[in-house]
């Protein structure tokens, strides 16, 4: 409960506590004042005077703390503060009463009780007042959790659809496959197979004999499940010949089976030449990179930067906080970064300068906080269409205006996952498939909020899941689809 609630109900009490110790405080002096003389002269006189000022002083300083609303962490350490206080203050007398002979064994019981009434007592009182401060803060420590442990359960009762199959067949446009073998690859297919996931773009495929490779392992009994793209090869950026021998390398990999090609998030951000100049996205030395796809019309999935939140202070207004306290590695402070609105410029000038190659803009193009933005950028620029990889939580907590964007963009959005784990396929074919409400995300650092299903249209779904893909990635196998 919040301490000014608490603290209200005893405010009256407080009140009259406090203004009576000041009062006898004050009576206190004015008889201190009048007997000047006796007190300076009378060691006892000075003691219990100093005792007595303590115990006023104690209730005093209490009543205050309590009726100024603050919080309890702050009024536990004001009373260990106070108790502390009035014991400092009362303590020479307590000291004095035994060294002076006012307390002895040769005295009667009744003596003993009345010196014990007059100083153990005090001492008692300031004591616990201590301990009730300490036990205040200890109890206060016990009821704190991190917002890591904060995880509470909804008790609101809505209709519940879980989906654990996908309506119709998707293909996804953004995943991740390493280290593959025969073996591996039929366990794969029984996963996809289980979510209705009819083909993967496999988007780490490397370049030369790597990318033979992987096209070989995937395809090798389920050639028409399986897509690879390449990557490139940034050895000898700086090289007067690279641009040309980037551009063969692709080609050649073209020829060798891959449908398309991947840029990884390093370029723009990490990726430097032999001078340390950080190489921009819109680097004119790729220019036969990109007329490369457009000749063979195979599409270029690029993901540029990170999420805005990743480029902005880690403090208490960040949305990404807990994501950047799991992993720090992932901040980008703009001391050894450019700012992401250079890095959305510089990508937005490539797709512009290119309008005959095909770009697929990774993670909504980390504009999923702001659908209208992207919806403006892509009636601006045909040629960029966009996936939905690692952003479901955006769009789960925009549900009425999320489901008129995807209705209104419904030619140039594709699937995408990312991260492969088959079980949190569900909560993306929940958001787009049901109209649930308030259901979790499955990755609390994505999203603290709960989700909303988008209840999109089935000829929207459809274009989604796959009908878009099979429109601009060239080589796939229609057979399987509605």
């Amino acid at each position: 409960m919040p301490y000014p609630v608490v603290a209200s109900g005893w405010h009256d009490f407080y009140i009259l506590a406090g203004t009576a110790s000041a009062t006898l405080v004050g009576l206190l002096f004015v008889g201190l004042s009048l007997h000047l003389r006796i007190v300076v002269t009378a060691s006892e006189v000075r003691s219990l005077a100093r005792v007595t000022l303590a115990n006023f002083g104690a209730v005093l300083f209490v009543a205050l703390f309590m009726v100024i609303p603050e919080d309890w962490t702050a009024a536990g350490l004001q009373l260990i503060g106070a108790g502390l206080v009035s014991l400092a203050v009362a303590a020479p007398s307590l000291v004095g009463a035994v060294r002076s002979g006012e307390w002895s064994f040769e005295m009667s019981s009744m003596q003993r009780v009345r010196v014990a009434m007059r100083f153990g007592l005090s001492g008692l009182s300031y004591l616990a007042i201590i301990a009730a401060g300490i036990l205040l803060l200890a109890s206060l420590a016990a009821q704190t959790i991190s917002i890591e442990e904060y995880d509470p359960k909804s008790t609101l009762v809505v209709p519940q659809h879980p989906v654990k199959r996908a309506k119709y067949p998707f293909i996804d446009v953004h995943n991740h496959q390493y280290g593959l073998t025969p073996e591996s690859v039929d366990e794969l297919v029984a996963d996809m197979d289980s979510i209705n996931l009819r083909i993967m773009v496999n988007l780490s495929g490397g370049y030369g004999e790597r990318l033979k490779e992987n096209v070989a392992i995937l395809k090798m009994r389920y050639k028409d499940r399986f897509v690879v793209f390449a990557n490139m090869d940034f050895s000898g950026i700086d090289d007067p010949g690279y641009p040309q021998k980037v551009a063969n390398q692709l080609e050649q990999d073209l020829k060798n089976g891959a449908q398309g090609l991947k840029i990884f998030k390093n370029f723009g951000m990490d990726l430097k030449d032999t001078k340390g100049q950080r190489i921009h996205v819109d680097d004119p030395r790729f220019e036969k990179v990109w007329e490369v796809c457009a000749k063979w019309k195979v599409p270029v999935l690029i993901h540029t930067g990170e999420p805005w939140s990743f480029f902005q202070p880690q403090d208490s207004f960040n949305e990404r906080w807990l994501e950047l306290k799991q992993f720090p590695q992932r901040a980008r402070p703009p001391s050894r970064y450019p700012t992401w609105e250079t890095l959305m410029t510089e990508q937005h000038h490539l797709f512009a300068s290119h309008p005959k190659t095909i770009f697929i803009n990774a993670h909504l193009g980390w504009l999923g906080g702001n659908l209208a933005e992207l919806g403006r950028l892509m009636d601006q620029m045909p040629n960029m269409y966009t996936e939905i990889g690692a952003v479901l939580a955006e769009l789960g907590r925009q549900p009425r205006f999320a489901r008129q964007w995807f209705i209104q963009h419904q030619d140039r959005v594709l699937f995408g996952k990312d991260v492969w784990e088959p079980t949190e396929y569900y909560y993306y074919f929940r958001v787009l498939e049901t109209a649930d409400e308030y259901f979790d995300y499955y990755r609390k650092r994505h999203a603290f909020w709960k989700m909303y299903g988008l209840d999109l249209p089935d000829d929207v779904l459809k274009k989604l899941y796959y009908k878009n893909a099979l429109r601009i990635i060239p080589g796939l196998n229609a057979a399987g689809f509605p």
